[in-house]
């Protein structure tokens, strides 16, 4: 490619988008809102109707696949993520600069879902952290007319470049949350052992203490009854607000909603079942309510694979009238709602979670009919 120079409105283009995605770093954002940050700045220097950055697994698949231009009803339309056929395998395998007028002329095209916007112009450049590819960044449908041009490929490269520089320095940023909350959960652990452990013990002497002198000195073992009582509460206060604490880290860097989606995703790349989430990020929870949804949907997912016989999985998180609202429906063979299964299943310990929240969990089930598992607490 020849050397062209940029007039100073150009340059001010890629600066303004670069410093966004470097901002977004500085701002210790998470990953994937840096990824937001880095294709809706790119878009924009474009001026391309639709935008996308996928960063690869080691599955054939893509870990983050962030979009601009296709909305949620359309995200749901289209399906599972992207895996690495077609254009997008050959641009991680490549390595190279890719620029269309029709990406559907191209030799290398593959196909997309019906539901899939339609494509024509087409621009991608691989993201690089010296021979490392970190994603593809690609655009198309150039909102002016002629497509893109010599000019806007050597505009996006010098984009990519600084990009693989603020999605590196995110990536680092995670690493050191991930290691200052792992410190944290040593220390943690420390404490729930030095001070939950030693009410316990205590717990545990003052009990054998009052059923000794049940027989000899009833008023004195009424008095020791009272202080186990004490005893038991301090300790489960304690206990809680130590389990609370120790939150799984992934709520920290994605959200609840993020969590959830990630994980209904891993689940329907390793198993045969397909699994589908819905929802929009929830915002301003308790960190316990955060942790029991995500639980109790865990919880739920796990039961479903091994117990519904089920071909279709769909998660759903929202609110309704002050509350959250979690739903994990299946397809599968169902059962008659009763006590025993319901224990056998492991679902009296998640209404039981629901219940320390003030909330519900509903099971409804019938034969054939499939299962559909409702939690509701308030925000």
């Amino acid at each position: 490619m020849e050397d062209m120079p940029y007039g100073a409105g150009e340059r001010d283009a890629v600066l303004h988008a670069v410093s966004s995605a470097v901002l977004a770093v500085t701002r210790h954002l998470s990953v994937r809102e840096v990824l937001q940050v880095i294709v809706r700045s790119a878009r924009t220097l474009l001026d391309a109707r639709y935008a996308a950055l996928g960063v690869p697994d080691d599955d054939g698949s893509f870990a983050e696949f962030v979009a601009e231009g296709v909305s949620d009803r359309q995200w749901e339309a289209i399906g599972p993520l992207p895996r690495q056929h077609g254009m997008l395998a050959a641009l991680l395998r490549e390595a190279a600069p890719v620029r269309l007028a029709d990406i559907r002329e191209d030799p290398r095209f593959g196909w997309w879902p019906a539901a899939h916007p339609v494509l024509k112009d087409f621009i991608g450049v691989p993201v690089k952290d010296g021979d490392s590819v970190l994603g593809i960044l690609f655009l198309s449908n150039k909102r002016a007319p002629g497509g893109f041009t010599e000019r806007d490929e050597s505009l996006l490269m010098l984009f990519a470049a600084h990009a693989a520089i603020a999605m590196t320095n995110a990536r680092l940023y995670e690493y050191v949350r991930e290691l200052t909350v792992a410190e944290e959960r040593t220390r943690m652990a420390r404490e729930l052992h030095d001070a939950v452990t030693q009410k316990l013990f205590s717990l545990r002497l003052t009990a054998q203490a009052a059923s000794t002198l049940l027989d000899a000195d009833l008023e004195r073992a009424r008095t020791e009854i009272d202080r186990v009582r004490r005893l038991a509460g301090e300790a489960l206060a304690e206990l809680r607000a130590v389990i609370v604490e120790m939150r799984p880290a992934e709520l920290d860097r994605h959200g609840l909603s993020e969590t959830l989606r990630k994980h209904v995703a891993s689940l329907d790349r390793l198993s045969s079942v397909t699994m589908t989430f819905e929802g929009s990020e929830v915002e301003n929870l308790r960190p316990d309510t955060e942790v029991t949804v995500l639980r109790v949907a865990q919880e739920a997912l796990h039961n479903a694979l091994r117990h519904a016989g089920a071909s279709a999985i769909h998660v759903a998180l929202a609110t309704a009238g002050g509350c959250v609202v979690l739903e994990v429906r299946d397809d599968g063979d169902g059962f008659v709602v009763e006590e025993p299964t319901l224990r056998g299943l492991g679902l009296l310990s998640m209404r039981d979670r629901a219940e320390v929240l003030d909330g519900t969990l509903k099971v409804v089930s019938a034969l054939g009919e499939g299962t559909l598992v409702r939690l509701e607490v308030p925000r």
